[in-house]
């Protein structure tokens, strides 16, 4: 088996087109399921093609019967559908204060949700050891509790993931249920998170920001020397076990296996998982740019020069010991709406702004998230509207992004929401988009400020070309949940590139 992280960890390859095709067909499906000749309609593949691709998903766990269609004449139809909790993909909304973990199925659906402050100016080692431990603990934790920790209680189990496996067996990566979804990874000893205190929320919400760990707390007496990336070597601790190579349709539909084998810093075995245990095909992270997508090397973040040339990618897949993709969380959230169809019934183009720590945009045109030659597009927040203006932490002054976070930091919503609505008069005017997304912490905190604001800009603007108003609404979804989907999409046959 190929090591998650020799030769830079890309994503799951779809290796059988027509595959991924049926795997889509059937996501989309849902639960009613479809059947094997309209699978053949709506793909132009024989009936015969169809019948083995779907025996193949059927024999792997991917799919399963979802009833009959009533018999009009001939035989009745068996309906087919995706299984979603065969496999999962982690997703990590790194911010400048906090990273959100999501752990989604095969379908999208979040199944567990958790928050932990970080403070990204920490340091690489810091935030790297933050991101490995929620990410771990995102997977493997224990059904206990819903809702924040008691910080008076030390034994408050509101710190675990929900969703995720047996409220019984801490540590044990089950599906859902107990039941055997497949191979997958199984945990360490010792079970996955040491002493984090992070608080649930909802499925899909953002939880307030907490006191950031301090520096130099990411590997407390290892005693390790850093590696030539800067971050210490690997302690024997939480890691994804190995599993199963997956084979015949799975192997096809979701290409290498990517599951971990021996920890690649330390060449110490992982151990043999016992029981069923739960798929997990990937992890997808998402950050504040600029960054370089295809390689996964942070440039020069805004606000945080020090960053500049880390390989975050090759460094989280050595530690997680699965696949790693890295992105910008503007470009993630923008591949979630699209994929998910958050941004309408068929809409092919749309500019998602998102608002929290700092401002960008996600641009999808065609139907296809735009990243631009180097990753660089869609630094919306660094637009200059004012010569004279405040400074902002791009070097620059009168940005977007400064005069917005300012006039939130006076509490002056209703300028946030005018000078967000000026930076989409000009996006709009530049791109001709017929719809405006909004999102992030701050927005969702306060939307009818941003809404209203952003809207009165383009009507006026509209008014003055005697063209029809972009529409502006809230969007649904968020970063993490985007994140997810740069490793889903590539399983369906749809491109996260």
């Amino acid at each position: 088996m190929k090591g998650a992280g020799a030769g830079g960890a890309n994503l799951l390859a779809v290796r059988s087109h027509n595959t991924a095709l049926v795997l889509d067909l059937l996501r989309a499906a849902g639960a009613g399921g479809v059947s094997r000749l309209e699978l053949a309609e709506r793909t132009g593949l024989t009936p015969q093609a169809v019948s083995k691709i779907t025996a193949r998903l059927r024999e792997e766990g991917l799919a399963a019967e979802a009833g009959h269609r009533a018999s009009t004449g001939g035989k009745p139809r068996t309906l087919l559908r995706l299984v979603p909790e065969a496999g999962h993909a982690v997703g990590v909304h790194l911010d400048r204060d906090g990273v959100r973990t999501v752990l989604a199925d095969l379908s999208g659906t979040v199944v567990a949700d958790r928050w932990a402050p970080v403070d990204f100016a920490a340091g690489v080692e810091a935030v790297v050891e933050a991101v490995v431990r929620e990410v771990t603990a995102g997977v493997t934790g224990s059904v206990r509790g819903v809702g924040p920790p008691d910080p008076a209680d030390p034994t408050d189990p509101a710190t675990e993931t929900r969703g995720v496996s047996d409220p019984g067996s801490p540590g044990d990566l089950r599906s859902p249920g107990g039941a055997d979804s497949g191979s997958g990874a199984a945990p360490s000893p010792g079970g996955a998170d040491s002493g984090s205190r992070a608080a649930l929320s909802p499925c899909g919400a953002d939880s307030p920001p907490g006191a950031a760990p301090s520096r130099g707390s990411a590997h407390p007496g290892s005693g390790a020397a850093p590696s030539p990336d800067g971050v210490a070597p690997a302690a024997p601790g939480p890691r994804f076990p190995p599993s199963a190579t997956p084979t015949g349709a799975t192997a096809r539909a979701l290409g290498e296996s990517g599951f971990p084998g021996p920890d690649a810093s330390t060449g110490t075995p992982a151990p043999t998982p016992a029981g069923p245990v739960l798929p997990v095909l990937g992890v997808g992270v998402a950050l504040p740019g600029p960054l370089d997508h295809p390689r996964g090397v942070l440039h020069r973040v805004t606000g945080f020069p020090e960053w500049d040339g880390f390989p975050l990618r090759d460094v989280l897949a050595r530690r997680l010991g699965v696949p790693v993709t890295v992105d910008k969380d503007t470009n993630a959230a923008a591949l979630g709406l699209a994929l998910g169809g958050a941004a309408g019934a068929g809409e092919p183009s749309f500019a998602y702004l998102y608002f929290g720590t700092g401002l960008g945009a996600g641009l999808v045109l065609g139907g296809v998230v735009h990243r631009g030659a180097r990753t660089g597009a869609g630094e919306f927040g660094h637009q200059v509207v004012q010569r004279d203006g405040p400074p902002c932490d791009c070097g620059d002054r009168g940005c977007v992004e400064a005069l917005c976070l300012a006039a939130v930091a006076r509490g002056d919503l209703a300028e946030a929401g005018r000078v967000l609505g000026v930076g989409a008069g000009n996006l709009v005017a530049l791109l001709d988009v017929d719809l405006v997304l909004l999102g992030g912490r701050t927005v969702t905190e306060a939307p009818e400020p941003f809404l209203r604001g952003v809207t009165a800009v383009l009507d006026a603007r509209a008014r003055r070309t005697g063209e029809p108003p972009p529409r502006v609404r809230v969007a649904e979804g968020g970063v993490a949940e985007g994140a997810a989907q740069l490793v889903l999409a590539p399983v369906f046959g749809r491109a996260a590139d």
